[in-house]
């Protein structure tokens, strides 16, 4: 059997393709050869736009249940945090990597830029609108919603799933318009109409904050950034109210 190189190699010196890299494999047509890269876990081309609309027609359709606000919430923040959590197990969703400080500072800072001037002037409708979106529930329970429900769940499944392959002012229009489906139900948007024009517009803005912010300082940012928010405009106004 005759060898495959030259009398003048060193067989030292071949050089063997590695497993990992692709691999090269001859077409149909011919000769002609193609490259074939690793094989994708075929769920990463799953577009979350789907899971979007599953959120959306079930916060719609659960507004048939009467007094159960809370119950509402939750289940819709659920499937969010759901489509979050898979996309990250399966590795299609961003990682919060080691976040620089100043990206943290900075989310907390946008937090304060949006929350307090909309808490100096809109004190008595955010009052107002906490107690229609939040009745009967406790200072605890609110806290935790506020605190860990639902930044984690739109903060996954928006800024960490969506946001990969659109721009911040489309997922910003997206995930207000989820708010409002959530929220307006509950607002008396007919008894209140002054209310749901202000907490419409507030909710737009504050959106879009929150994808402005996870495109110029990452998720971990845009996280506290709502977290900040939330507790300046929601959760103050339920203590002093």
């Amino acid at each position: 059997m005759y060898s495959s190189y030259s009398p003048d190699e060193n067989p030292d010196d071949i050089e063997y393709a590695d497993d990992d890299e692709s691999l090269e494999v001859e077409s149909d047509s011919g000769g002609d050869v193609t490259p074939r890269g690793p094989v994708a876990y075929r769920g990463a081309a799953n577009d979350p736009a789907f899971g979007y609309l599953i959120a959306l027609a079930l916060s719609i359709g659960l507004t048939a249940l009467p007094n159960s606000a809370d119950l509402r919430y939750t289940l819709a923040w659920s499937v969010l945090a759901l489509f979050g959590v898979l996309a990250w197990l399966l590795g299609n969703g961003e990682r919060i990597g080691q976040e620089k400080p100043e990206n943290l500072a900075w989310g907390i800072i946008f937090g304060l830029i949006i929350g307090t001037p909309l808490y100096a002037f809109g004190g008595g409708i955010l009052t107002t609108t906490v107690r229609l979106l939040f009745t009967d529930m406790q200072a605890g329970e609110l806290l935790a919603y506020l605190v860990f429900v639902m930044p984690l769940a739109e903060t996954l499944f928006f800024r960490g799933i969506l946001q990969q392959n659109r721009s911040f002012a489309i997922v910003g229009i997206l995930s207000s318009l989820w708010s409002i489906v959530l929220f307006f139900p509950v607002l008396g948007v007919v008894e209140y109409p002054g209310v749901a024009v202000v907490i419409g517009i507030a909710l737009v803005l504050m959106n879009l904050t929150y994808s402005y912010v996870r495109r110029r300082n990452g998720l971990a940012a845009a996280w506290l950034c709502q977290i900040v928010v939330n507790l300046v405009l929601l959760f103050l106004p339920y203590l002093s109210g």
